[in-house]
Order: C-alpha cells, then sequence, then structure tokens
C-alpha cells in the first residue's frame, strides 16, 4: 500500500506507536503453542487478583485490563490464565524503544508499549511521515515479532486517537488539512477527557459526536460543563499544541504478586519478598537508578491494604540492601505471621541519577562485603539477560559475616 502523500509545507508530524495487546502478545511469541487462544494475563484461574492485558481472543469475550480475574473467567471459562513477567516485557520494550530512537531523539514514551515521536524534523533522512510510520512498524515486527498499530498526524491527539482506529496492525494518517473533518462523526466518547460520566452528560445534552461540539449552540454549554469545554471544542477542531517531551523521569520501580491462596508462612512470605526486591533492584541497575526509600506493600484477605517505607542510609541499586530493607519492612513493621496475605509488592522510590545526590563514603580499607555483593549483581544482571533470572541469591548471612 502506498502511504497517502503529506503536506510538506505543515511544519509538525507527530506519530504515535502502540504496541497490540502487548504483554499477551510477548507470551504468544515466547510460547507459539498459546497463539489464537483467549490469553490473559495477570490474575488467576482461581479468580484472584486483576487482568492486566488481554489478547484480542480474550477481548472478544469481552475481558479487559483491569478487570477483576473472577469476572474474567466468567465471561471466557477457557481463558489461559499466566502470571505477568515484568522484566522480559521491560526487554522487548527497551528493543521497541530503541528502533523509534533510531529515527529521532524526541520520543515520549507513555508506558511501556506506546509513545509519541515527534519526526517533523526526519524528512529528508526517511521521508513522509506516513513512510517512517510505516517501516517502523516493518522493523519493530522484525526485530521483536510483534506488531504496532501507528497514528500519525499534525498533533498528539491526533495521532493517539489514529493509532486506535484501525488495531491490531493498523496505520491510520490523517493528513494536516482533514483533522477536523477526519474526526467529526466519531463517537464523543474518543475525546480525550470524556469519561464515562461526562459522555452520557453530553449525549443527553445533544452531543453525540465529535463535531457536535463545533455546533454554534454548543458554545454556550461552558456554564453546565465548565471551563474544560473550551479545551474539548479545540480538540474537536483538530487543535492540539503540545510538543512531544523527550523523557519522564521515573518515579518509582515496583513488582507485585497476587496470590492463588492466601499466605501466612512467614518463610514463605520471606522468599516473595526476597524475589520481588531482587527484581526491582536488577531494574534500578538496568535504568541507570539509585534508590532512597523502599517500601513494601501488602493487602490481606478482607482487600485492607497497607504501605509501609524505610530510608535507606544510602542511595542504592544493590541487590542486598533492596533485599534487606524489603525484609525488615515485612518482618518487623507489618509483624511476622500475624495474618495471611493476598498481595505482596517491593517498590524503590526517590530515584536518582548517577551523579546525583549524596556520594557513598567507603571506609579506609574498603568494604570487601559490599564489594562482593556488587560484583554478584553484574553476574546476576549477565546471566538474567543472556538466559533470564535463573540464579538467585541465597539467604541472609548474619551481618557481619560479609555474605550475600
Amino acid at each position: 500500500m502506498t502511504p497517502p502523500p503529506w503536506d510538506c509545507g505543515h511544519p509538525r508530524a507527530i506519530l504515535h506507536v502502540d504496541m497490540d495487546a502487548f504483554y499477551a502478545s510477548v507470551e504468544v511469541l515466547d510460547n507459539p503453542a498459546l497463539r489464537g487462544r483467549p490469553v490473559i494475563v495477570g490474575g488467576t484461574p482461581e479468580g484472584r487478583g486483576v487482568v492486566a492485558a488481554a489478547s484480542y481472543e480474550a477481548r472478544a469475550f469481552g475481558v479487559r485490563s483491569a478487570m477483576g480475574a473472577g469476572r474474567a473467567r466468567q465471561l471466557c471459562p477457557d481463558g489461559v490464565f499466566i502470571r505477568p513477567r515484568p522484566d522480559r516485557y521491560f526487554e522487548v520494550s527497551a528493543a521497541i524503544m530503541a528502533v523509534m530512537r533510531g529515527y529521532t531523539p524526541l520520543v515520549e514514551p507513555l508506558s511501556i508499549d506506546e509513545a509519541f515521536l515527534d519526526v517533523s524534523g526526519c524528512r529528508r533522512l526517511f521521508g513522509a511521515p506516513p513512510a517512517i510510520a510505516a517501516d517502523i512498524k516493518r522493523r519493530i515486527k522484525a526485530e521483536t515479532g510483534l506488531t504496532a498499530s501507528v497514528g500519525a498526524a499534525a498533533n498528539k491527539f491526533l495521532a493517539k486517537l489514529a493509532s486506535d482506529l484501525d488495531k491490531p496492525d493498523g496505520l491510520v494518517v490523517i493528513l494536516p488539512a482533514e483533522g477536523r473533518a477526519r474526526i467529526a462523526d466519531l463517537p464523543i466518547e474518543r475525546l480525550w477527557g470524556v469519561g464515562k460520566v461526562a459522555s452520557v452528560q453530553m449525549r443527553e445534552a445533544g452531543i453525540a459526536v465529535i463535531g457536535d461540539l463545533l455546533r454554534p449552540q454548543a458554545a454556550g454549554l461552558e456554564a453546565r460543563f465548565g471551563p474544560h469545554i473550551g479545551h474539548l471544542r479545540e480538540l474537536a477542531a483538530g487543535i492540539d499544541d503540545r510538543p512531544v517531551v523527550p523523557t519522564h523521569e521515573a518515579k518509582s520501580v515496583g513488582n507485585e504478586v497476587t496470590f492463588a491462596e492466601d499466605i501466612g508462612d512467614a518463610e514463605q512470605l520471606r522468599a516473595i519478598a526476597d524475589e520481588l526486591a531482587d527484581k526491582v533492584a536488577r531494574r534500578l541497575r538496568a535504568d541507570g537508578l539509585r534508590a532512597r526509600t523502599v517500601v513494601l506493600k501488602a493487602r490481606y484477605p478482607d482487600f485492607t491494604t497497607l504501605t509501609r517505607s524505610l530510608t535507606l542510609p544510602e542511595p542504592t541499586d544493590g541487590g542486598v540492601e533492596i533485599r534487606d530493607a524489603a525484609r525488615d519492612l515485612l518482618e518487623s513493621r507489618l509483624g511476622r505471621g500475624r495474618r495471611p496475605l493476598r498481595l505482596l509488592g517491593v517498590t524503590a522510590t526517590n530515584l536518582l541519577r548517577p551523579g546525583e545526590g549524596p556520594v557513598a563514603q567507603g571506609s579506609l580499607f574498603g568494604e570487601p562485603g559490599r564489594e562482593r555483593n556488587q560484583r554478584l549483581d553484574r553476574v546476576l544482571d549477565e546471566v538474567a539477560g543472556r538466559f533470564g533470572p535463573l540464579l538467585k541469591r541465597g539467604a541472609r548471612l548474619p551481618r557481619d559475616s560479609g555474605g550475600t
């Protein structure tokens, strides 16, 4: 298919790249036997937890992300429930983001599986925006085996809307001169900022499609909907001047797990906390981050949720330090063995980049235990990068032993 022409006199060209059913697609990629089956990532077959993602086969039954697993099981009795693998998803996401950054440094990730790109200055190198969009889709498929849906337009709002119009594996171009007309007949729910409640109110006011906001009588809606209606009218006219912002600093790095059955055994909970802490530390090192604070999240069978935090003596990305903090929070702050848990999570917050924050002050003769831990971290990272997280740390030894 020949990409449509682009108005070369228009200064802006924005792409929105959105991976198709990303978590579920990665699981199918790694296990081809799942192809064509309704794959549900997150939750359990027993109906515990929450759906993180669903394949298009599962979506056909009405399964959606953020839905309770029990409801998903009711809708899709033959669904294949899979525990999320955040490390694997981040690994694939990094490869996808690298493809995008091969075209422009102006990449704004919105999440692990979608991003905006400003390709306004890339036409001499890579061609018109539709051609760039098609090439990005081709390269993502070739390098990861996954499909992406891409929208190309003159601004972020139109590009994101376009990427959702022909999923999966779609490429929708909204040319600069046709934005307003192209979206006029779309349901009002397609407009950013119009949720379920607002859409009902707008339909009651006679606004059923986006173009209705531009009718003369819609100018008097501010009294009912507030000043935000002015912004919605601008979007309805295809106007959105927000720039693509290349980076959003991570505020936290975390992992959590919902158990198939409530767990009250202290040793089992400690082992789970250790595994979560190792994953968090590995992601910190992969992203070049250090954490000042470790947060433990615990949810009880009655859905009461508690969080406890511990500020570290110095920022760290070390597996031992993160693990010991998580254990301390689990054992002394929550109280070991008092009540069973249905969910446990470990998160690192107050993050710093290299060169930021205080520098660790070593002792006069060095710290052999810390150096050993750092070497072990590097070995574990290398093994995980090549073969997955096959190796784990052993039990914690007394602090004066220098063990790992």
